[in-house]
């Protein structure tokens, strides 16, 4: 009878705690989640007297989601979330691409202090910045209005520069030299040659800027007291509701749905081009 050599042992202990880490992290992951959606159905009553992993007693209160959708005003949350959303993500492409573009592709002193600028800034905590940036918002007249988290959303994505210059190190110059050949300009040779080949990186960076966006909770509650988004919009529950937390867990379901959408519809990109050119052969 053959013996168990004694790396066999040590691959099974190592199989044992990888998927034990894996089971744990999936569970931290989902059981808030089962605990939001079952007490989402719940009646007041039913959410009062059941654990939180017992199944609604008293049959399914959709009126929850209805009360949450109509008195919560997730509607308008949604509705000015969606134009920060689409206004932000263009500009942050649009911004990201030309100046990941001119920094990678163009080597000289100015675009090296660029860079390292970028750097530094990405190192500084936001929160140590933030009576500056409310000062100069408060003066150009951009608070409580729409605008605020858009400029603050498109401004200050560095992250996604750094995505786009990762990337555009994939890209052989000779195709911008061959475009300059047959008489391209160089912003023709970024629209034409360059923005298309970044689409892999574009879908990444949207499915990043998307979920930053629609979970970011601070900016709009400082920038944006008298509008509200669907961070905001949930916060406002405490108010009306603080004791329905029936209410609020429907409310938290129904603005998990587009973002989850949006996820799974465009995982791929996360996964193939967050890594892209991590590794040279």
């Amino acid at each position: 009878m053959a013996s168990i050599r004694p790396m066999d042992n040590e691959g099974l202990l190592v199989n044992v705690l990888k998927y034990t880490v894996l089971i744990i992290g999936c569970l931290l992951v989902l059981i808030p989640l089962v605990v939001v959606l079952l007490g989402s159905f719940k009646s007041h009553n039913d959410f009062l007297t059941s654990g939180v992993f017992a199944f609604p007693q008293d049959g399914l209160a959709w009126s929850n989601y209805k009360e949450a959708f109509l008195k919560g005003r997730v509607l308008e949350g949604l509705w000015n979330t969606l134009v920060i959303l689409a206004i932000s993500c263009v500009g942050t492409i649009i911004t990201g691409t030309m100046t990941a573009f001119v920094v990678q592709r163009f080597k000289s002193i100015l675009t090296t202090v660029t860079k390292a600028a970028f750097l530094a800034a990405t190192l500084l905590p936001n929160i140590t910045m933030q009576v500056t940036v409310f000062q100069v918002v408060n003066r150009l007249g951009l608070y409580n209005t729409i605008l605020a988290p858009i400029i603050l959303y498109v401004g200050t994505d560095i992250i996604s520069i750094y995505i786009f210059i990762q990337y555009l190190n994939q890209i052989s110059i000779s195709l911008d030299e061959s475009a300059i050949i047959d008489g391209a300009s160089y912003p023709r040779v970024y629209w034409s040659v360059i923005l298309p080949i970044l689409r892999p990186a574009i879908a990444t960076v949207l499915v990043i800027k998307f979920i930053g966006i629609y979970n970011d909770f601070y900016t709009p509650n400082l920038y944006m007291t008298k509008l509200r988004v669907v961070s905001t919009a949930l916060y406002s529950f405490i108010g009306p509701y603080g004791a329905k937390w029936e209410i609020i867990f429907a409310g938290v379901v129904i603005c998990i749905i587009p973002s989850l959408i949006i996820f799974i519809a465009l995982q791929k990109f996360i996964y193939t081009n967050l890594v892209s050119g991590s590794v040279k052969e």
